[in-house]
């Protein structure tokens, strides 16, 4: 979601290098998702300052650095405020689709059991920073697994972000040509370059994106997470708001027609997902089971909606009054008001168009409501916001690409270029050749999203937490936690694949 994961982003933590007991603040970022604070002016120090005792029981001999803490400086409210930003994101804008293909009570029932297993799995990433002694999730990787673990710690984070950046720039390919249509005033599009959503997607990216990108700090690109978070609150006041404005029946009606006219006359632009489930055209019953071959990406999208991991640690490290109960705490109230945010942007959008959602819910009222100004302003919001966060979740994933092949070599610009430049190609191709947002958030969310929320905490609790033996009751609930990460995943991708199969040999999604 606006991961913004979710922008979700204005969170990242400086990692220091495997070996080393001093940072360099001119150094280039190493980010997982950065927190809000913690952005701009923190050294995560390789340890966990919960319990001295503990530390000097089970550090013992071990350098000083490695022991050694900076004291949290982070307010509770700010923290909280911070890990809600790591986890709202774009997957908000596929929920309703979620919904539309599960029904409302089993999107419940799934949407609960995500959001406990990832406060579970925060549970165990912290508990294993405690006993593994790093405030870094690629670090406990590596020492779990060696340079295995740490690279599907930093291949997992780089994925994600990956799938957050597409996720973005597939909201600038849909929206922007309709606010540019709106704000000029044009009624006939064809053959008019400046609303094709591709080109407007290169434009963006060479224009304002890759300038951002090349900078080797943030600077005020830090805090674009507290935009995020505001613009998808705007978003879902909008969401609840319309509900009440647009008739069902007009609605759906005005979507068809709408769609069969965009199919006659402009047969290369977008196509709305509303093809599925064409039993709900003639009714406004809201549907609580329900189960076709887009049931599959439910999953994906809401553990795409939900994963905040890699800011865990550097939000956990700022934290005031720094401990882990009282970091669970944080924990507990932002998925709990993530959850209700999400809930109600799914019902809202689903009980409007019910059936005929589409995987970005926002594109869906430019269907029914042309030149509203409240759906205008929220779209320039939700795009200024995307559009700035972009350049944040690139730091990341060129950090970690230059630490796995060139962490010995100094800082140059032709690299840094180069790598951002490619950085940012890859995604533009993605954006451009996938069919659809959904297909993002589907493949992202079965695969790194279940990564970094079921397999890798599980899995490095198992290797690191040594003072619980294998038959206690915490050991064995994180292999089986580990053991249904690894079924969410094989399942999901497996299904989602067989989907995309299927629609390749009708001729497409």
């Amino acid at each position: 979601m606006l991961s913004m994961k979710k922008a979700e982003m204005g969170r990242f933590n400086i990692s220091p290098d495997e070996d080393s007991s001093s940072y360099s603040s001119n150094s280039d970022f190493n980010y997982s998702y950065p927190t809000k604070q913690a952005a701009l002016k923190s050294h995560y120090a390789d340890v966990d300052p919960e319990n001295q005792n503990f530390l000097l029981e089970s550090n013992l001999g071990k350098k000083k650095y490695e022991t050694d803490f900076h004291p949290g400086t982070t307010s509770f409210g700010m923290s909280v405020f911070n890990l809600s930003n790591a986890i709202v994101g774009s997957g908000i804008l596929g929920l309703s689709y979620a919904m539309a293909n599960t029904g409302i009570a089993l999107f419940i029932i799934l949407l609960t059991f995500v959001s406990i297993f990832s406060l579970y799995s925060v549970h165990l990433l912290l508990k294993t920073a405690n006993e593994g002694g790093s405030l870094l999730y690629e670090q406990l990787g590596h020492k779990a697994f060696g340079l295995v673990g740490k690279l599907a710690a930093s291949g997992s984070i780089t994925m994600q972000n990956i799938g957050a950046m597409s996720s973005y720039l597939f909201i600038v390919k849909y929206e922007l040509p309709l606010v540019i249509k709106a704000l000029m005033n044009i009624e006939d599009e064809t053959g008019l370059w400046y609303l094709n959503g591709d080109y407007l997607v290169l434009l963006v990216s060479l224009v304002l994106i890759l300038p951002l990108s090349l900078l080797r700090n943030l600077g005020y690109l830090g805090y674009t997470s507290g935009l995020s978070l505001l613009c998808m609150m705007f978003f879902l006041i909008v969401v609840i708001c319309k509900k009440f404005q647009i008739p069902c029946p007009l609605g759906i009606a005005m979507a068809i027609n709408e769609t069969m006219n965009s199919t006659v006359t402009q047969p290369t632009t977008f196509s709305p997902d509303w093809a599925f489930n064409k039993t709900e055209v003639d009714t406004c019953t809201p549907h609580y089971f329900i189960f076709n071959s887009q049931t599959v990406y439910a999953v994906p999208i809401l553990t795409f909606s939900f994963v905040c991991h890699p800011a865990i640690l550097p939000i956990y490290e700022e934290l005031k009054g720094r401990s882990r109960r009282r970091m669970m705490n944080v924990s507990k109230i932002s998925f709990f008001a993530m959850f209700l945010m999400y809930l109600l942007a799914a019902l809202f959008g689903y009980l409007t168009f019910y059936g005929r959602v589409e995987s970005e819910l926002l594109h869906t009222y430019s269907v029914v409501m042309k030149n509203d100004i409240l759906l205008l302003i929220v779209r320039l919001a939700v795009l200024m916001a995307v559009t700035l966060t972009v350049p944040v979740v690139v730091f990341p994933i060129r950090s970690s690409i230059t630490h796995l092949l060139c962490a010995t070599k100094d800082f140059s610009w032709w690299r840094h270029s180069l790598i951002t430049v490619s950085i940012l190609a890859f995604t533009n191709l993605l954006v451009i050749f996938v069919p659809t947002i959904r297909d993002i958030f589907g493949f992202i969310g079965a695969s790194a999203a279940a990564m970094l929320i079921f397999i890798l905490p599980s899995a490095f609790y198992i290797k690191l937490v040594k003072k619980e033996s294998m038959k206690s009751l915490q050991k064995i609930g994180a292999l089986f936690f580990l053991i249904s990460g690894i079924v969410v995943m094989v399942g999901s991708m497996t299904l989602i694949i067989l989907d995309w199969m299927h629609n390749a040999s009708v001729g497409g999604h």
